[in-house]
């Protein structure tokens, strides 16, 4: 292991020593940020969310805003806008709070589609666009989207092209017993005012940058790049492997699966020490990628097969290298 990998493996401890549990989270978060892809977290409230991506944020010395996605929110409200400077005489740009290095975009399914268009270029693009200027957001830029499944009344559901952006759409649970335990516990110890958030340590946005680029050159062999395309193809084929589930999938994934596939799996392997990607990176990863990127039909819904079975049936019939 670099002594770089042991920078980031300290980082993950720190997330580790505020977040009790949610592993899931918590690996899903650095390969985000290690990967510049975004994340759609989706969970009942409570689960340490908004905790996580500040630990995450301090724990790299970056700029975090939380912005709170709200029905009446504007575009404006979330890029920034032109304000008259009355001494100057002159109209001068204020900056919203997507010019940060990490964006926390709480319960984003409660915007209005104009909001999330705005969000979108950013996402896609990296860059702003504001009365015919156009303005690039920080290298680092990664947004960590928040959405409660359980409280569906005045949402504006993601439509299927700013869903595809996401690199990961993660689902939380609850605790164990004696992970609830011991964040009862935590919580009586922890000192008032203590600021556990930062992190002593050499990394800052750029190492993260520099990361990326040493991640981009992870060894992938062909046999496992040649399985991410056929699990994908799966998705857009899916009677050739289920033959009774023929019909279950109405829209398949998308070759930006398969480049997110491969990312987040080197990612992965980067993070647990290795050079090269394994067969166990993708299985691991790939319901995270899938989740959000198919459609499936009313007739799987009637039969009780959801995406999670479909991601395990494809997972079970496609030959693992």
């Amino acid at each position: 292991m670099s002594e770089q990998q042991q920078a980031f493996s300290k980082l993950r401890q720190h997330l580790e020593s505020i977040i009790v549990g949610q592993a899931a989270l918590l690996d899903r978060l650095m390969i985000g940020l290690l990967t510049g892809g975004h994340l759609l977290l989706e969970g009942p409230p409570g689960l340490a969310k908004t905790t996580a991506v500040n630990a995450l944020a301090g724990g790299v010395h970056a700029s975090a805003q939380r912005i709170q996605f709200t029905p009446d929110l504007m575009p404006g409200d979330l890029t920034g806008t032109e304000i008259f400077d009355a001494k100057k005489g002159e109209f001068r740009f204020v900056k919203g709070p997507v010019f940060h290095e990490i964006v926390l975009a709480d319960e984003i399914n409660r915007a209005p589609p104009k909001v999330q268009s705005a969000l979108l270029e950013a996402m896609q693009e990296h860059q702003v666009t504001v009365n015919g200027v156009t303005r690039p957001l920080p290298d680092l830029f990664v947004v960590m989207a928040t959405q409660n499944p359980l409280e569906q009344s005045g949402t504006y559901p993601l439509p299927e092209a700013q869903l595809d952006r996401f690199l990961l759409h993660v689902e939380l649970h609850y605790p164990s017993a004696d992970e609830e335990l011991e964040i009862l516990r935590r919580d009586r110890q922890r000192h008032f005012g203590e600021d556990k958030m930062q992190l002593d340590s050499p990394i800052n946005p750029q190492t993260v940058l520099d990361a990326r680029r040493v991640i981009s050159e992870i060894h992938i062999e062909e046999s496992i790049e040649k399985y991410i395309v056929e699990l994908i193809g799966a998705t857009r084929d899916l009677g050739k492997y289920i033959p009774e589930w023929e019909s279950f999938i109405e829209v398949g994934a998308s070759p930006r699966a398969s480049l997110a596939l491969f990312k987040a799996a080197s990612a992965k392997a980067y993070l647990l020490g290795r050079d090269y990607v394994t067969p166990e990176d993708i299985v691991d990863i790939l319901p995270d990628v899938l989740r959000h990127r198919i459609i499936i039909s009313y007739a799987a819904q009637a039969e009780g097969v959801d995406k999670n079975s479909i991601i395990d049936g494809i997972l079970k019939q496609v030959p693992m290298p």
